[in-house]
This record gives C-alpha cells, sequence and structure tokens, in this order.
C-alpha cells in the first residue's frame, strides 16, 4: 500500500512497483506460493481498477513472487541450495549460485518490466487513486525488525567468505551456519512475542511441495544410482553441439514446468546432472543452473502448472476463468519463454 501511494504521480511505473513489493514481501521469507495465493486476488482486482494490461500484472507479481523466492535467505533459494548439495556443489559454491540465479531472474524482470513502462508512459491508461496507506503498527515493526535482523545473520557470513576465503574463524562459522536452525530459532522468538497466529502460520506451510520434493528427490536417487542421469548426461555432451547445450536444458524446463512444479520436480530432476555435464562440456555449472531455473519458471505461470491454478484460483470473482486462463495460456507463457530465451543467449555470451 505505501509503495502503490508513492506511485500515485507516476502510475506508468505500476508494474515494477508491482514486482518489487512482490519481490520484497517473497524475498523476506514467505516464499512464490504464498506471496501468489496472497497477492493473486488484489493484482487482478487492481488491473481491473487502473486499467493496467491483464497479461504485464500477471507477470509483473509472477516475477516478483519467483525473484525473491529465489534469494538466498527465501523458500526456492534455501531448497535450490540443499538440492544443489546433494548434486555434489560445494557448499560454498552453493550460495553463489544461488545468488547469481537469484540476480538473473531479479535483473531480467526489471529490464523487462522498466522497457515496458518506458515505451508505454504516452499511451499508459492506468489511473490510481490516491488513498493514505495506515502507518505499521508495533507488532509489524517487530516482526520486521526481527526478519532483517535474521538475513543479516545469515548472510553476513557466507559474503564474509566470499570476500575472505582464506580466514580460519570465517571458514569454520560458515560451514556451520544452518538457515532453518536460524529461522526456527527467530520463529520461537516470534512466538514468545505473539506477534501472529502460530495455527494459521504453520498451515500455510506448503506440505504437498515438500513431500512432493522429497518424493521425487528420492526417484532421482534411485535414477543416479542405476545411471539414467550418467546416460542422459553422456547423450547431451556428445550428440548436442556445445553452444547448443544451454538452450536445450532451458527449453526442456520450461516444457517439464508446463504441467509440474519447478521445485516438486524440474529442479530435482535436472540439478543431478549439472556438474557431470559441465565437466564433459566445459560450460559454467552457473549457466547451467541458470538455464535450469529460468527455463523452469519462464512457464509456471501454465494453467496447468502451481502458478497459473494459484492464479486463476484468485479470478472467482474478479474476472472471467476462460478469459485469463486464455491470457495465461495463449500471451503470458510464450512471452515469458520468448523473453527467458532472449536473457539466456545474452547470458551465455557473458559466460
Amino acid at each position: 500500500n505505501h509503495l502503490i501511494y508513492r506511485c500515485r504521480h507516476f502510475p506508468e511505473l505500476l508494474p515494477l512497483v508491482i514486482f518489487f513489493v512482490a519481490t520484497i514481501i517473497s524475498g523476506l521469507g514467505a516464499g512464490y506460493y504464498t506471496v501468489l495465493a496472497t497477492m493473486a486476488p488484489m493484482i487482478l482486482l487492481l488491473s481491473k481498477r487502473t486499467n493496467l494490461n491483464l497479461v504485464i500484472a500477471t507477470l509483473s507479481v509472477n516475477y516478483g513472487a519467483l525473484a525473491g523466492a529465489n534469494f538466498v535467505t527465501s523458500q526456492s533459494g534455501v531448497i535450490f541450495r540443499e538440492l544443489m548439495r546433494g548434486a555434489g556443489v560445494a557448499n560454498d559454491n552453493t550460495f553463489a549460485y544461488v545468488l547469481g540465479v537469484f540476480a538473473v531472474t531479479f535483473l531480467m524482470p526489471v529490464i523487462v518490466l522498466g522497457a515496458y513502462s518506458l515505451f508505454n508512459a504516452k499511451n499508459s491508461k492506468v489511473t490510481i487513486q490516491a488513498i493514505v496507506p495506515e502507518p505499521f503498527d508495533s507488532k509489524q515493526k517487530q516482526s520486521i525488525m526481527l526478519i532483517f535482523i535474521m538475513m543479516a545473520i545469515v548472510l553476513i557470513i557466507p559474503i564474509s567468505n566470499l570476500l575472505m576465503p582464506n580466514i580460519e574463524a570465517i571458514q569454520f562459522l560458515n560451514a556451520r551456519v544452518d538457515i532453518g536452525f536460524i529461522a526456527i530459532f527467530f520463529a520461537l522468538i516470534s512466538l514468545l512475542l505473539k506477534l501472529g497466529d502460530e495455527k494459521k502460520v504453520i498451515a500455510l506451510i506448503p506440505w504437498n511441495t515438500l513431500i512432493m520434493i522429497c518424493g521425487v528427490g528420492m526417484l532421482i536417487g534411485l535414477g543416479v544410482e542405476i545411471g539414467v542421469i550418467y546416460e542422459l548426461t553422456e547423450w547431451l555432451s556428445t550428440n548436442v553441439p556445445i553452444w547448443m547445450i544451454p538452450t536445450l536444458i532451458f527449453v526442456i524446463s520450461a516444457i517439464m514446468s508446463l504441467f509440474a512444479s519447478t521445485l516438486g520436480v524440474v529442479a530435482p530432476t535436472l540439478f543431478p546432472m549439472v556438474l557431470p555435464l559441465a565437466v564433459n562440456s566445459g560450460l559454467s555449472p552457473l549457466l547451467l543452473f541458470t538455464c535450469i531455473v529460468v527455463g523452469a519458471q519462464s512457464s509456471s505461470l501454465s494453467p496447468f502448472s502451481s502458478g497459473g491454478s494459484l492464479m486463476l484460483g484468485a479470478s472467482q470473482v474478479v474476472i472471467k476463468k476462460d478469459k485469463l486462463f486464455d491470457a495465461l495460456l495463449f500471451k503470458a507463457v510464450p512471452l515469458d519463454i520468448g523473453i527467458g530465451i532472449l536473457s539466456l543467449l545474452f547470458i551465455q555470451l557473458m559466460f
């Protein structure tokens, strides 16, 4: 509310405002599913009331929820680090790789939405009603303070280790920093301060996704043991030109994500092949991890996937489902995949 109010004099920047709001909330730990489930009804209603393009509105909130969740201390970032460790990546490298993935998924939407706002400024029909937002209450201020303290503790040690890798004390602490334990500790402080209803909080945990990740993880572990991942890696590195491998991985991830979850299926399935493929092809593991994540998340708004289904579920009162279904499947997803491929080709030049 505060950010949208401050955007009242330049309504053409509303897509960027939506993106930053979603990124901040998701990055503070809410994660992709919570942010999308919470903000989707508001964004659809906001799109209707302000005349903001429906596809741009859905892309803005989806981009923000994904980018924030990819941060090293948020839901997807934590899961990606664990999956990378399971795939054989060293602990220090997992931090750098996830930070790189976050940087790409954050900067790409900023450029795309910024360009759209700039070129559409003269023709923008967006209007914002200037309603003064209420100030933060004491519990909200305490909660925000605890979140930022936790993020500072979690981030300062790995960043210090990257900047000063030869100091033993920092290496010792970095090897023992556990985001889950620190988050539980601060959750207990919040519980003692009675900042929220713990029953409602526990009910918001995506148990289905967590169970799916565990199940797919077991399946992939079995595939590794019998050599499936090795065979797939060998085929890619010997039958596909090296310059085409990133694009092919992007496309495979995007197709898988049309019907499946990035966290529950795509990442656990494809992450184990990154290190062997990087060794055989000479490509950077960071580039390959980025291709998987960006590819999978480029089709996350598919009505058959988790993100699109959440968006459709929020459309009951605001907009007709058929209209939103067509907008997501035939406009938002192709546009997002096209943007992802162009971004990937540019990133590939940097490597």
